[in-house]
Order: C-alpha cells, then sequence, then structure tokens
C-alpha cells in the first residue's frame, strides 16, 4: 500500500554534475590517455581532435563541452538546481523515463479512533448506538440489521462475539479498490489539489503530507494559492520549512490563485520535482465564485501537466454539517479523495462511513492528531478495529 514511483534521483544527480559530458566519451578517453585526470587544460583539445577524427559530426559539441568545463566551478560543489536552466529539457527528458518503486514510511491509524462501546454490547442497543456515532439513521439501520441477521445464522450472543460480527460487516462495506494516493503512475510530477472550508485543516495536511514525503526523500513544491489569507500563506510556509519542502508564494496579497497555482507547476517541472501541492482558499459564501476559482486553477495547471489528486479536506468533529460542506465542494470540484482531519477528537467516527457511502467517494487519508507524523492512510480493517474495541483497552 505503500509503493510508489518516484524519480531515480541518483541518475538525476550524475547527469546534472556533469552536464553535456557522454560517459562513452569519458571511457574512450580514459583508454586513450592513462593520465587524463593530471592533464593540463589543453591537453582535452587532442582528446577533441582524436574524436573529432572519429565521429566529426560531434565537433561541435565537443568543442563547447570542453569550453563550459574549463569555465565551471570546481566539480565538487555541484549544484543541481541552477543548472535546471538551458540544460533543462534534455536532462528532464532523460529522468522521466526513469522512475524508481520506493516504499514510503508507514501510517497507521493505530490507536486513533475511538471505540463506539464502552461494555458489553446488547444486539438491541447497536442501533442507537450507531446512530449517535454519525453512521446516520440509514446506515444504522442497515447495518444493524446485517448484524441481526449475521448472529442468527451463527447462533451469536454474547458482547465479543458481536464485535467481531459488527467489524467484519464494517469492513466489508467500508473496502475499495481506490483508497491508495494516486502516486504511482510515474507521471512527474504529480499534481495534488487540497479543496476544503477554512479551518477544517487543510494547511495542516498539506504539512503533514510533505513531511511523510520528504522523508522518503521526495522533491516537494508547495503552492500557497489561499491568497486571500496571509495567515495562510503564512502558517503554509512554516510547514514547508519544517518539511524541507519549498514553497511558491504569491507575490502580493490577493493575487490571482491561479497564477500562484501556475508558478508552483512551473517550478516543480523546471527542478525536476516528484509533487506539487497546491492549497486553495475554502470559502463557500459564494458557490459560483468557488467554482470559477477552482475551475481557473485546473485549467492553470493542466496547461503544463495532469491533475492526480482533488483532496477535499473535512473536519470530523463537525457531524453531519460535514456532509453538507462535503456535498457543496463536489458540485464544484472533481473530486477524487477525502481526508478526514481531527478523527481522534471526536467519538462521531461513523461519519466516515457517512461520507464515503452517500458520496461514493473514498476516505484516503485521516488525522489522528496534531503532531506532523498524526496522519494515516485509511485501512477499513484498522478502522473497524478500532470502532469495536473495548475503551478500556484503548
Amino acid at each position: 500500500m505503500f509503493k510508489f514511483l518516484k524519480r531515480l534521483r541518483a541518475k538525476k544527480e550524475e547527469q546534472q554534475a556533469q552536464p553535456g559530458v557522454e560517459q562513452t566519451n569519458d571511457l574512450r578517453a580514459e583508454e586513450q590517455t592513462a593520465n587524463i585526470a593530471e592533464a593540463p587544460i589543453q591537453e582535452p583539445k587532442d582528446e577533441i581532435s582524436s574524436d573529432m577524427a572519429m565521429e566529426p559530426g560531434r565537433q561541435e559539441v565537443h568543442a563547447e563541452s570542453s569550453l563550459a568545463e574549463s569555465e565551471t566551478a570546481p566539480e565538487e560543489i555541484p549544484q543541481p538546481r541552477e543548472t535546471s536552466g538551458k540544460e533543462s529539457k534534455p536532462t528532464k527528458t532523460k529522468v522521466l523515463e526513469e522512475v524508481v518503486e520506493v516504499e514510503l514510511p508507514k501510517r497507521s491509524l493505530g490507536d486513533g479512533i475511538r471505540s463506539l462501546f464502552s461494555s458489553d454490547i446488547e444486539l438491541d442497543d447497536i442501533e442507537d448506538i450507531l446512530l449517535l456515532a454519525d453512521f446516520g439513521v440509514e446506515a444504522s439501520v442497515e447495518i444493524t440489521e446485517s448484524l441481526r441477521t449475521a448472529a442468527n445464522k451463527s447462533g451469536a450472543s454474547s458482547g465479543a462475539e458481536l464485535r467481531l460480527l459488527l467489524k467484519d460487516i464494517l469492513i466489508e462495506k467500508l473496502h475499495r479498490n481506490d483508497l491508495q494516493l494516486n502516486l504511482s503512475d510515474g507521471k512527474l510530477p504529480y499534481v495534488f489539489l487540497i479543496v476544503g472550508v477554512n479551518g477544517a485543516g487543510k494547511t495542516t495536511t498539506i504539512g503533514k503530507l510533505s513531511k511523510w514525503l520528504r522523508e522518503g526523500e521526495w522533491e516537494v513544491i508547495l503552492g500557497a494559492a489561499d491568497t486571500f489569507r496571509a495567515a495562510a500563506v503564512d502558517q503554509l510556509a512554516t510547514w514547508a520549512d519544517r518539511s524541507g519542502a519549498e514553497i511558491v508564494r504569491p507575490e502580493r496579497d490577493g493575487q490571482d490563485p491561479a497564477s500562484v497555482a501556475y508558478q508552483t507547476v512551473e517550478l516543480a517541472i523546471k527542478n525536476d520535482a516528484d509533487i506539487a501541492i497546491v492549497d486553495t482558499a475554502g470559502r463557500l459564501q459564494n458557490k459560483k465564485d468557488l467554482m470559477d476559482e477552482l475551475a481557473k486553477i485546473r485549467r492553470a495547471v493542466e496547461k503544463q501537466t495532469q491533475i492526480n489528486e482533488v483532496l477535499l479536506v473535512i473536519d470530523a468533529t463537525t457531524g453531519q454539517n460535514a456532509i453538507n460542506q462535503a456535498r457543496a465542494f463536489t458540485e464544484v470540484a472533481d473530486v477524487t479523495g477525502i481526508v478526514m482531519t481531527k478523527l481522534d477528537g471526536t467519538a462521531k467516527g461513523g461519519i466516515v462511513y457517512t461520507i464515503q457511502q452517500q458520496l461514493n467517494l473514498p476516505v484516503k487519508l485521516v488525522g489522528v492528531g496534531e503532531g506532523v507524523n498524526d496522519f494515516a492512510f485509511f485501512s477499513a480493517e484498522e478502522f473497524a478495529n478500532g470502532l469495536v474495541a473495548r475503551k478500556a483497552e484503548n
């Protein structure tokens, strides 16, 4: 679940450390001249003339390469970021073809899910318990009936037996094949748009996700496209500093968010980054304005590359109001997945089930604390285990 495709970074660094010099020529030169490493500057002329005799079509390339080598800074201090200008296109073409499957640090729910039960459970109490946990009326009735049928068939009657049956039912209903983040098609840079109402935890989610990717040695570019809130830009900059990512800030307050998104992706492409993550505004006062703004951001990004994920961030503590927020955003944005934040701070974990079932969207990430590592990939098994566990055992 945690294996994704990123750039083969070692290859990129090797190409940028010696731009314009082909390894085959170096090997040929070493065979011809045993002491080439200690030769004075004028020696490459002989090497060039030898190559010219062998490959006349490469005369100009060798001349320019030798001149560049004589004028560059010492090789022991390469600066890959500064060499991505004129030579970015050939390097990029070569690097894009070389991706490697990497396993990023695991993130699991652990004890981040509050149990629904504090004592032994009775079958007749299940529906009310599910309703209080924000499963919704329809889901509560459906799950209770499924549990009653399974209990009658198996003869289960004790609290422990009912817990196991309920866990299996929840896993079956929550399981999806599209829970994984789209970080595996190899078309780099990946681009994520993060949407949601202000205060839901968008910026914090971006920071945690960025830190996780940086732990896997990914090159990450963050875009502060929530340009109407200076505090949002400053907060994202703080997270960029903590995670070691680069950030594209608006040049002025109120700058067109689409232009910031464009500059973010532009920099990601120029620097051969693995992923660009763009923060967006979360104003729902005017749905049409929000729809127009998100559509403009999408067009700006898609002029340069594809968008891999549009993640909607929802605050789990808002309960059923989260459903209304989710519906509003799915009407104006092509949402591909849900991020549930503050899940550790609520006993109403059923909202995860409700959103996934009603909106037919996968919950991909969950926030379970304030720390930089306090997030996890959603797992139906871990979620169900957390809900049915005894509270005393947490």
